[in-house]
């Protein structure tokens, strides 16, 4: 009898643990349900935003195009990166001199012309414009017996000081009222010293490196880093 009854709380035991088992399968597999639910949502997102931000690029581009064509070969040798959709001046004339943050005349000039064209045309995409960067960039020259990093840190300073002239010029072109409003929420000088140089047959091409290009960034690469963060999580 007492083997009988230790077989039956045996069975018992193992019924007990094959239930455990089976509960805990069932909620393995209600979670992995879950998270499949979750991940193709996300990717259904992501998806989503990249049409949008491809398209937003697209139509900023084609509008900043369709505005500045005539001029940016013709009249400025600028160009214009389909990408980045950064406005990139070459020409000589409007390059800052070494060491120099002070503003060419000529590019004085057509600032003068640019910029309320520029605000005019980019401002009818607001709503999905995060920031408008200023970027100043420089050679690699630096003072006279500076080390590497010495001179890259002088060069931070001084391309941060053109940016801000040209920020601070900018503001002061004839733009209407509403507009100087809201570009003040968006604008923004960011200095980036030497280190995005511009070569010309693998050497540093000094004069060209001394500039300062304008870009668009818009919102939804925001929320795209944001949810690229979230789904590596």
């Amino acid at each position: 009898m007492l083997g009988v009854k230790h077989q039956k709380e045996s069975g018992n035991h193992w019924i007990s643990v094959s239930d455990l088992m089976s509960v805990l399968m069932m909620m393995f597999l209600f979670i992995a349900v879950i998270y499949m639910e979750n991940v193709t949502s996300e990717k259904q997102d992501m998806d989503i935003l990249i049409k949008e931000y491809k398209e937003t690029k697209v139509k900023l581009y084609e509008s900043l195009n369709a505005e500045f064509k005539d001029d940016l070969k013709n009249k400025w040798n600028a160009k214009l990166d389909s990408v980045t959709l950064s406005i990139k001046f070459d020409s000589p004339k409007v390059q800052f001199t070494q060491g120099s943050f002070e503003i060419p005349n000529d590019f004085q000039i057509i600032l003068d012309d640019f910029f309320p064209r520029y605000l005019n045309t980019i401002k009818k995409y607001h709503k999905n414009i995060a920031e408008v960067r200023i970027e100043g960039h420089t050679s690699l020259e630096g003072k006279l017996n500076q080390t590497s990093e010495e001179a890259y840190l002088y060069n931070m300073e001084l391309s941060q000081s053109r940016t801000r002239n040209v920020l601070q010029y900018c503001l002061n072109t004839a733009i209407p009222d509403e507009s100087r409003n809201w570009i003040k929420t968006v604008l923004t000088a960011n200095g980036l010293s030497s280190s995005q140089i511009i070569k010309n047959y693998g050497y540093e091409d000094k004069l060209r490196s001394r500039r300062v290009e304008f870009r668009v960034r818009t919102k939804i690469e925001d929320v795209m880093d944001n949810l690229i963060n979230k789904i590596g999580r």
